[in-house]
């Protein structure tokens, strides 16, 4: 049914004009630069960290894969490292989080980054940077909200289920083996031990100790008392962000641009964006699609079945209900 719908869709997009260019079913090709706002100065690139962090690729219902967002965004912050021209980066941010594991290495991307260039990063919150989007955001020099962002969550979360009272009402019985005692232990199928339950709360406070650091580390007006005191899965509002110390300020896009521009000394910049051969990008705040269309680019439907598999999440539970 999926690749059905799939079909459906191509077809209706070529009734509609547009051109889809996967000849046949290719692969992305390489980002490209796109200038999106400004004549003059030095480039800033402004790379977007948007939807769910995670390390997993994605795939149309015809089955192409395109690459994740931590791929996606190492290959941008590659062309701004190997451009000379380019004397900062925006990282964007619309983000819930993602994956304990996506949330860490995208954080240590931009913090490599930074140490390999020497160029200043301010991270801009557009809508939306909690949990492990606020995590990433930590790499950067500066934080500036959207006066209506959402942010905070700084905490751990394993999603689980207990299946067995439904499963006896229905006559169903657990047959499996294990190796050892904790070996299937989360198993949807039976009631937790307290042993068990004791064991994945080491394991959750051991990931939240670690987000406890990259926030001490990334804020250093917070002592470590006071982090403790927001780290307790809490969601703020940009001007309660502000006040808190968990953000430096409040703006819109162009003054987080502003703001890299002071940090350079200049009063002009050219904003620059990186996207795939046939993304359509007409200004700061268009996202890809319309027009001309790379098949593998084109977000055929809007929830991926396999976005959440079982793990430890940098998430905002919300999220969960995607």
């Amino acid at each position: 049914m999926k690749r059905v719908y799939g079909v459906l869709v191509v077809a209706a997009l070529l009734q509609s004009g547009c051109v889809l260019n996967f000849g046949p079913f290719r692969g992305p090709e390489p980002l490209r630069e796109k200038r999106v706002l400004g004549d003059s100065g030095p480039k800033i690139a402004m790379i977007e960290v948007s939807g769910l962090i995670s390390q997993g690729e994605r795939s149309s219902p015809l089955g192409i894969r395109r690459p994740s967002l931590v791929a996606r965004t190492r290959e941008a912050l590659d062309r701004a490292a190997e451009d000379d021209g380019v004397a900062a980066v925006l990282l964007r941010v619309n983000s819930p989080g993602g994956t304990v594991a996506a949330s860490e290495t995208l954080h240590h991307e931009v913090l490599l980054w930074k140490e390999k260039t020497g160029r200043p990063v301010v991270a801009y919150f557009d809508g939306i940077a909690a949990s492990g989007g606020y995590y990433v955001a930590m790499a950067s020099d500066e934080v500036i909200a959207h006066p209506t962002a959402i942010t905070g969550s700084i905490g751990v979360i394993m999603s689980g289920i207990n299946l067995s009272g439904l499963l006896e009402r229905f006559g169903i019985e657990d047959q499996s083996f294990t190796s050892g005692l904790f070996k299937d232990s989360g198993s949807p199928l039976r009631k937790m031990r307290p042993d068990e339950r004791t064991h994945f709360e080491g394991i959750v406070d051991d990931l939240h100790e670690r987000f406890r650091e990259v926030v001490v580390n990334g804020r250093p007006g917070l002592d470590a008392a006071r982090v403790d005191e927001l780290a307790d899965g809490r969601i703020f509002t940009a001007r309660q962000a502000a006040e808190l110390g968990l953000v430096d300020r409040i703006g819109h896009l162009d003054q987080a641009v502003e703001a890299l521009e002071q940090r350079l000394g200049v009063d002009e910049s050219r904003l620059i964006v990186y996207q795939r051969p046939g993304e359509y990008r007409d200004n700061v705040y268009t996202r890809s699609g319309g027009g001309t269309v790379q098949l593998v680019d084109i977000d055929l439907l809007p929830f991926e079945p396999n976005a959440l598999e079982p793990g430890f999440y940098y998430l905002w539970p919300p999220a969960l209900l995607r």
